[in-house]
């Protein structure tokens, strides 16, 4: 998908259907990609196909279903590996980051930590991080504002948001998250989540139940 000059890919991985999204700036020979939560050899071969250079890894957070990918990937296509510096113990942690449970122990070191607000400059894009904890304490969303495009994690979903039942989640903080972070971007800003179809801002503030809360 081509989105106000950035090209978007979205490969749909795991058995979750985690949305995993090669994100370029139109015509760029540079990328990133964010939450390669399976098939990071796939995910490569993507990159490699496009004849992209991948950059930078985002991690919207450290669960399972949206990292385990990243080893794979970051062998076979370089770049470095980002993170919120909340979500520093969850992605070293195999109970945290529910890797344990999933059969499969797991832990991460991201080689960049960011801070709630920092504008990250990559691959020609402009990525403001915005710290939505709920899902997991260290959840991030990340924007690109002159773009109005919005990669959710698991924050925002289309009339919905993510589980607060696993490790570091929390209901309040979750719909805080939603009201006073992400709801309080433009309308017309186009979200990425990490599960599911893609949605808008303002059909959000209106139709989505945990606005309401």
């Amino acid at each position: 998908m081509l989105l106000n000059g950035i090209e978007i890919d979205s490969i749909v991985v795991g058995g979750v259907g985690t949305n995993c999204y090669i994100v370029r700036r139109e015509n760029s020979d540079q990328c990133v990609v964010l939450d390669p939560g399976y098939s990071g050899r796939k995910i490569a071969r993507h990159i490699h196909n496009e004849g992209c250079k991948l950059e930078d890894v985002l991690l919207t957070h450290g669960h399972f279903d949206h990292m385990m990918g990243v080893t794979f990937l970051m062998e076979e296509a370089g770049g470095r590996l980002c993170a919120f510096k909340d979500e520093q113990a969850v992605l070293e942690d195999p109970g945290l980051n529910v890797t344990a449970m999933a059969g499969s122990a797991m832990t991460l070191q991201a080689d960049v930590y960011f801070r709630d607000g920092q504008v990250y400059e990559t691959a020609g894009m402009k990525f403001t991080v915005i710290h939505t904890p709920g899902h997991t304490k260290g959840s991030c969303c990340y924007y690109l504002k002159d773009e109005g495009i919005l990669f959710s994690g698991d924050t925002l979903f289309l009339e919905s948001v993510g589980r607060t039942d696993l490790p570091t989640g929390n209901d309040r903080q979750i719909i805080e998250s939603l009201k006073e972070k992400v709801l309080t971007l433009p309308d017309e800003v186009k979200v990425f989540p990490g599960h599911g179809p893609a949605t808008e801002i303002g059909y959000e503030r209106e139709n989505n139940p945990y606005a309401a809360m």
